[in-house]
Formats: structure tokens, sequence, C-alpha cells
């Protein structure tokens, strides 16, 4: 049997539902999708998919097979996919620098850091020459601000804590400026209007299919993805009273918990690796899921 596959580049549905809700949506980008696939399916179930399972999957979001040939064709040129080809078929997997960063990401879909209180001050004459990380911000050539958490790496120079005094200067502007906070807002506000109606489907009386469930799952963690990586998650008090971080964070936890049970099922009986097909699910997906319902429950 050869790699090829066939596909009907078919709408999710076409039912009054979250699913007629997605199928309406512009369809992702190949490539940044394709990573989406891998991070949240592959990865954590042994890394390694086959080209045909790759094309049938991204049909249902409205890709080709020729833009997912060229997708993958990029993503192996650019060192993001590593290809393998075994008899008549081809089967990828991220690259190491690309799980390095997909890890970054799973932890903040999966085990965020705890919202910081104050931030991190820099000073230094050093910082003229340098491009900031971000979610360093420059506010004047030899100084620089974040937010204090965890997951932040400092940067070069005398470094200290700072934490605002209430009543003087306008904190909310400066973050709104510096961190570009309206295009953050909007943001989670689109990952609010195009997966809000997952929790009618999932508290419906009709079943939803596996298949169909994947494909939720997929884009509520692309879309969802791309919103939080565009958050530099600063202190609350630097954020906007209607900051829509919180319902946005609320809706993934729900939906993704609660569709991965039937999306799962899909993957076992559909996704295949060198090996055969994937496992529904292992230590790596359920730790992934019992970190979500605890946050859920707390």
């Amino acid at each position: 049997m050869t790699e090829a596959v066939t596909t009907d580049a078919r709408a999710l549905s076409t039912e009054p539902s979250a699913l007629a809700e997605l199928a309406a949506t512009e369809a992702p980008r190949a490539p940044a999708f394709i990573v989406t696939i891998y991070g949240d399916v592959v990865e954590p179930r042994g890394g390694m998919l086959w080209m045909g399972t790759l094309i049938e999957c991204c049909a249902r979001h409205g890709l080709n097979e020729s833009l997912v040939r060229t997708a993958v064709s990029r993503l192996v040129g650019a060192g993001r996919l590593e290809g393998v080809r075994i008899g008549r078929r081809s089967f990828y997997r991220l690259s190491e620098p690309a799980r390095a960063e997909f890890r970054e990401a799973a932890r903040l879909l999966f085990a965020p850091p705890p919202e910081p209180e104050d931030w991190m001050l820099c000073l230094s004459d050093a910082l003229r020459d340098v491009d900031l990380p971000l979610p360093w911000a420059r506010l004047a050539p030899t100084v620089a601000l974040a937010p204090n958490r965890e997951d932040i790496a400092p940067v070069a120079g005398v470094l200290m804590r700072a934490k605002q005094l209430e009543g003087h200067g306008d904190l909310g502007e400066l973050a709104s400026e510096r961190w570009g906070l309206p295009g953050v807002a909007e943001a989670y506000a689109r990952f609010l209007a195009r997966h809000g109606a997952v929790r009618d489907l999932l508290s419906g009386s009709e079943p939803l299919s596996p298949e169909d469930a994947l494909a939720l799952r997929l884009r509520l963690v692309h879309d969802y993805r791309n919103a939080a990586l565009s958050d530099p998650r600063l202190p609350r008090a630097a954020c906007p009273q209607d900051w829509p971080a919180d319902d946005a964070r609320r809706l993934f936890v729900e939906a993704y918990v609660g569709l991965s049970k039937r999306a799962e099922t899909h993957v076992g009986a559909s996704f295949l690796s060198p090996d055969g097909h994937l496992a529904a699910s292992n230590e790596e997906t359920e730790r992934r899921l019992f970190q979500l319902r605890r946050e859920a429950a707390a």
C-alpha cells in the first residue's frame, strides 16, 4: 500500500453547533497547524506520524494534500520536522529544537506557572545594545521591566524586585503601550467567540463522534496556544478590569477535558506510526488531563 490517501476536503459539519462555527472560520496556516497536531497528539505518544494520517487529519480543517505536503517540506527545510522513509511510506517527527519549543508551550497549556504579583527590574548599560527577549520591555535605554515569574530568564545587569506604590501613576496605560495588551485581549476574544459553542455541544444530547471531537480539540489547542503565547502574563494590577484571560483559560480547560475521551479514541483508531497505531492514551496524556482536571476543580 502506498502512502497516497484520498481526502474529500469536506467541512467539519453543517449542523448548528460548535462544528458549524468552526467550519465557518478561515482555515489555519498549514505549517503552524501541523506543529499543533504534533504537539498535542503525536509528541506525547512517541513523536512519529505517517504522512497519510497527517493529510487526512488536515483535510478536516480545509487544508488539502498539496498544502500539507508543501508545508511539511518547508518545515523540514526549516529544521522543524525530520523525515524517515520506511518502505513506501514517509513518517515525520518534530526536530529536537521544535520539541523543546513545544515543551515550553505545553507547560503553558497544561501546567501554567502562578500569576505574578510583582516585577523584575534590570539596570544595565549593556541593555542599550541587546534585543530583549519577551516579555522583557525596555523602559529606557538602560532600564528593562518584566513580570516576576519563575519561567522568565533574567537578563544581564543589576536585577531588583519592584512593586507599584498604589496611587502613583497609571500602570495600566504603561502596560498597554509596552506589551500591546489590546492585541492580546483581541486574540482572547476571538478564541472565546470561536470556541464558546463547544460547551453547548458537550452538554447536548447528540453524541459527538471521535473524529469530530479530535477536530474540535486540535483547533481549540491551536487557537488558545496562539492567544496565550501572545500574553505577557503580567501582574493582574497592570491588566484592564475586563481582561479576558481567565474566561479563555476556563473555556480551554473545560473543553479540552470534555473532548479528550472521544478525541483520543480516534487517535488510537486512526493515527499511524512506524510501530502501528498510536496509543489512545498513555502516561503523558493522562498526566496532562490530570493537571487540567485538578485546575478545574480548584
